[in-house]
């Protein structure tokens, strides 16, 4: 069983710079299940039963996505709808997830300066995570800093490649 639980979700892979390079280098990580929704799912139909199981077998849920309009990609939000049900992931009996933890790793097509009051989209990037968080406190999970890589169509490569050997060694460092 994989401590890490990587929710996977990236809709346009073949056009992607970040997480079409970093998906094999997280499938090689002993511990860390990394589970592509857009290719297990093309369909949209998910098999909530599995999806559970996968889920609850996990010390660390991580949902991994490019921001899509200030969230998440659809496919990701329909597992979230249809996963994390009440009376499964919260409300009375729901407690399956409680205790574990939750990670955001995303990446942007922004600069950091653009996710500022002065910049593009008016504010810091971090106001942009209260839904996540909230979802991770409302199921009793425990939030874990989040990993963002912005810039993504501009950064170079030695950039990107920094990136990718700094999440690889953060996935690898045990859990307390």
């Amino acid at each position: 069983m994989a401590e890490t639980l990587i929710l996977f979700a990236h809709p346009d892979l073949r056009h992607s710079r970040v997480h079409a390079r970093l998906r094999p280098a997280l499938l090689a990580l002993p511990g860390v299940d990394l589970h592509d929704l857009y290719a297990r799912y093309s369909d949209y139909w998910i098999d909530v039963a599995a999806e559970q199981a996968r889920a609850v077998a996990a010390q660390r849920l991580v949902f991994m996505h490019p921001i899509h309009w200030y969230g998440m990609p659809p496919l990701l939000k329909l597992w979230l709808d249809q996963v994390c049900t009440q009376g499964w992931a919260y409300g009375q009996g729901g407690r399956a997830l409680a205790g574990k933890r939750f990670q955001l790793i995303v990446s942007t097509g922004g600069s950091p300066m653009a996710y500022s009051a002065q910049g593009h989209h008016g504010q810091p990037f971090e106001h942009f995570l209260a839904p996540y968080r909230q979802t991770a406190t409302f199921m009793g999970m425990a939030w874990e800093p989040h990993w963002v890589f912005h810039d993504a169509h501009r950064a170079s490569e030695a950039e990107l490649d920094a990136h990718i050997q700094a999440l690889c060694r953060h996935l690898q460092e045990p859990m307390l």
